[in-house]
């Protein structure tokens, strides 16, 4: 049985930090200009996307080593650098005296995230399709546009204006490194996408949208089983996932056997008090 503990946090917060980094590399690789670049403090991984990216934050703050003064100073310094504003996710199972630091520099919590995790087993069973003419599949190298075009058709529904971004977003994804991207299509036709990330033995599903014509098929829920039931064949024992606590894609997940590991806390410097 698997408890929700340091050593799990950890597990769990490494893959999620190195997933972010890799997409990060992706983007320094494919667009050298952007000066996408991360860096590694006190066991913590603060990177660089872009001002306006999600992915501008730090991962695993104070969970690896202690955090005090002359860290966050150093992390500050990093996006003050790129002239990024300063976010840090911290899981409740991080060094408890970093809780009453970052107010006292001025940061304040802005938004929770539950991270959830069921483990995985080489006897994973493979999806179970609803109709023969839904069919799941990880895709090649050159269907990354088809697949970053499906997602961001999906996210887009959901939050109108959103599909440039997305499909950029998406083709980076998909190819960094550890990526596993996956399609679900309806009679040939692509309806669903879901993003799957694996490192030293932990998976990282993100990314799930479905297009509005395909909704209400089983798509998401056979993108899930595929995923696990691939990620347990390549010697995964670990999946994980994050969402909104008491959302639709957290009671998704627990439907399919996870449960809650905690619920992580976004902080962000105010402007005001952010070094120069």
């Amino acid at each position: 049985m698997l408890f929700s503990d340091l050593a799990l946090a950890r597990r769990l917060e490494r893959t999620e930090a190195q997933a972010n980094a890799n997409f990060v590399e992706a983007r320094q690789r494919l667009f050298p200009g952007s000066g996408a670049n991360w860096i590694a403090v006190a066991g913590a991984y603060a990177m660089f996307d872009g001002v306006e990216s999600p992915l501008t934050q730090s991962f695993g703050l104070g969970l690896f080593e202690a955090v005090g003064a002359a860290e966050l100073t150093q992390i500050e310094q990093f996006f003050a650098g790129h002239g990024a504003p300063v976010y840090h996710e911290v899981s409740p199972l991080a060094d408890a005296a970093l809780l009453a630091l970052l107010p006292t520099r001025g940061y304040v919590p802005i938004e929770y995230t539950n991270v959830l995790y069921r483990a995985l087993s080489p006897e994973e069973a493979a999806p179970s399709l609803p109709t023969p003419q839904l069919r799941t599949r990880r895709i090649g190298p050159d269907e990354v546009p088809l697949w970053s075009q499906t997602s961001a058709a999906g996210w887009a529904s959901e939050s109108p204006g959103l599909e440039e971004f997305m499909r950029a977003y998406g083709q980076l994804s998909a190819s960094s490194a550890g990526a596993a991207p996956f399609l679900a299509e309806l009679q040939g036709q692509p309806i669903a996408a879901g993003g799957l990330f694996m490192h030293e033995g932990v998976a990282l599903l993100m990314g799930a949208s479905t297009v509005p014509a395909g909704r209400r098929q089983g798509a998401q829920s056979a993108l899930l089983a595929a995923r696990l039931h691939y990620a347990a064949q390549q010697g995964c024992t670990l999946a994980m996932m994050g969402a909104l606590p008491g959302s639709q894609s957290q009671r998704n997940a627990e439907k399919n056997g996870f449960r809650v590991a905690y619920t992580r806390m976004k902080w962000q410097l105010m402007a005001e008090t952010q070094p120069a």
